[in-house]
């Protein structure tokens, strides 16, 4: 297969896997809701081994330097903050004045995030394909989540189930446009790439950090919160094993 068909093949199947969370939760809201919290666990777990484990290498491996690496990680990390502050403080500033105006705030977040999973996901793929399908299943993981909170959320605003679906179908697909548009500029970004897997390791490092792993601490129950902690190391090691594997380790 071409290398335009991975890519075209795995954000496709990212777009279409992130929307399994938010169908869950329109089939069955009470198991959707139960197990959210340990999906978001492994979710922080894969996107934590992604980073460290095969980004971060990568990057390093392919020409970046030590201070470059880690400059641009730290870049990531600070931009997706400064994004979810923008869009948290707007969602802040139109609360009291009308509830609907949240869901295109929400809807351009989540598309603005989608596109840049798009980027990562290409980006990796002109690595190597095993990066590109590692990074794919970290991307895949982590939407999952974060697509029963995002349906939750509109359904709450009034927003129909299909419409909730719909919306949140085409903001999926805004991860195949980052792709091909990464795909496409492939020959002038080349030189760039060690950059743009530095970015992507702290956007991935932010997204455990900030929003998937405060989930654990804020559990009054400390047996749900000991299984999240147990879903979160699983989620690590199989981002280990699977990297492992597809590079003839194990």
């Amino acid at each position: 297969m071409p290398l335009l068909g991975y890519i075209l093949l795995f954000s496709f199947i990212g777009s279409i896997v992130s929307l399994i969370g938010g169908i869950l939760l329109l089939i069955k809201k009470e198991f959707a809701l139960k197990i959210s919290h340990f999906l978001s666990s492994f979710a922080a777990g894969t996107l934590l081994g992604t980073a460290f484990f095969d980004l971060l290498p990568e990057a390093l491996e392919f020409g970046g330097d030590e201070n470059s690496v880690f400059f641009w990680t730290l870049a990531g990390i600070l931009a997706f903050f400064l994004l979810e502050r923008f869009i948290h403080h707007h969602d802040h500033g139109t609360h009291l004045q009308d509830q609907k105006a949240l869901i295109p705030l929400i809807i351009i977040g989540d598309t603005v995030h989608n596109f840049i999973d798009g980027v990562a996901m290409a980006a990796t793929f002109l690595i190597s394909i095993p990066l590109g399908i590692v990074t794919s299943l970290a991307v895949a993981a982590h939407e999952i989540p974060q697509e029963i909170g995002d349906f939750g959320l509109m359904l709450g605003k009034g927003v129909s189930r299909k419409g909730a679906l719909l919306i949140n179908f085409a903001s999926a697909l805004a991860a195949l446009v980052g792709a091909v548009l990464t795909y496409m500029a492939k020959d002038a970004i080349g030189g760039l790439l060690p950059v743009v897997l530095s970015l992507t390791s702290g956007f991935f490092i932010y997204i455990a950090v900030a929003n998937l792993i405060p989930e654990i601490h804020h559990n009054e129950n400390k047996k749900v919160a000991f299984w999240e902690t147990v879903c979160l190391v699983a989620g690590v090691i199989v981002v280990w094993a699977v990297i492992s594997s597809l590079e003839g380790k194990v």
